[in-house]
């Protein structure tokens, strides 16, 4: 299995408009594609959804254990070409300004 993040340097860069791009691209090619958001968005998934023609799901590791996300990654690409995960904010944005967390 494929796959790739699109993240950027905070939010209002543009990654949603690239990741739906790219999803309608491959739907378009005949791929298939697992779309995936991080963080707590709900409108975006709804978005690769309609792009995609297939279910997006959201990883959260704030609200999820990093277990749960990883089987829930592994499980909903399985099958498809690509999995597509769309960032959220920014690559560098967290919950602890002195780690790599969040």
């Amino acid at each position: 299995m494929k796959g790739f993040v699109i993240g950027a340097t905070g939010s209002g860069t543009g990654k949603t408009t690239v990741s739906l791009g790219i999803q309608a691209w491959m739907k378009a090619k005949g791929m298939g594609v697992a779309p995936f958001k991080v963080g707590p968005d709900f409108i975006d998934p709804g978005l690769h959804t309609k792009v995609s023609g297939a279910v997006s799901y959201n990883l959260d590791s704030w609200m999820l254990p990093k277990a749960y996300n990883r089987s829930l990654f592994i499980e909903k690409s399985a099958g498809s070409d690509v999995a597509v995960v769309e960032g959220v904010m920014g690559l560098f944005d967290g919950y602890d300004a002195l780690s790599e967390k969040g």
